[in-house]
């Protein structure tokens, strides 16, 4: 397929088709809240014989979007991606999207979460975090983790490998030329690494993700 970034919308409706497009209309006739999209596009497919089959285009949903002036109380994100602040029931705003996203370039060069998606908990979730993380949790958190119902499975394991030791052994395992060097993981840790924190306020802004040099080179 290619690139996307120099395809015209000519021929990118030439190699998908027209979209197919409804309405979205209230059942009481009202008007839409903010936010609320004025449409929906039905779902297409890659047509060409050169589609690898185990390639795919996704759009991610806004089903949990928010504006920033309407700030809900709680978000109900996927475990495995849901940031910690949500977990601790504290004050929530965009950077909860900043915690997804480290989780989400961790999975886009491994193809598997950082954290398990299997019989997961809250409290495995954050026993987790706590390897994961480049920060300490919050004193502000503390009393809810003391008060977590752990589990034996919790309190009886050992320690796990640390964020970059996970990505480098999740990258390497099992591949005969990697895209990757062990340098570019390295660098490509850092930056996942300044995502994962506990404290919503230090991690690095979408901005500073984008401008590191990693992206540009």
């Amino acid at each position: 397929m290619p690139c996307l970034d120099k395809v015209t919308e000519d021929a990118f409706f030439e190699m998908l088709g027209k979209p197919e497009t409804g309405r979205v209309q209230r059942r009481d006739g009202k008007e839409h809240e903010l936010g609320v999209p004025e449409y929906i596009v039905k779902p297409t497919s890659y047509r060409s014989r050169l589609w690898n089959s185990a390639q795919s285009i996704k759009i991610i949903d806004f089903g949990e979007s928010f504006l920033c002036p309407a700030v809900p109380q709680t978000l109900h994100t996927p475990l495995s991606v849901r940031a910690p602040e949500v977990i601790f029931q504290d004050k929530i705003d965009h950077r909860v999207d900043l915690w997804s996203m480290g989780c989400m370039l961790f999975e886009l060069f491994t193809g598997q979460p950082p954290f398990d998606t299997f019989l997961i908990t809250p409290a495995i979730l954050i026993g987790q975090m706590h390897e994961m993380a480049s920060d300490d949790l919050p004193k502000r958190w503390q009393k809810i983790w003391d008060t977590m119902d752990k589990g034996d499975d919790v309190t009886a394991e050992s320690p796990g490998p640390n964020l970059q030791e996970w990505l480098e052994e999740v990258y390497f395992d099992g591949r005969q030329s990697p895209d990757l060097t062990r340098e570019d993981i390295e660098r490509l840790g850092k930056l996942i690494g300044r995502l994962l924190c506990f404290e919503p306020l230090a991690r690095a802004s979408a901005r500073q993700v984008l401008d590191d040099p990693w992206f540009n080179e």
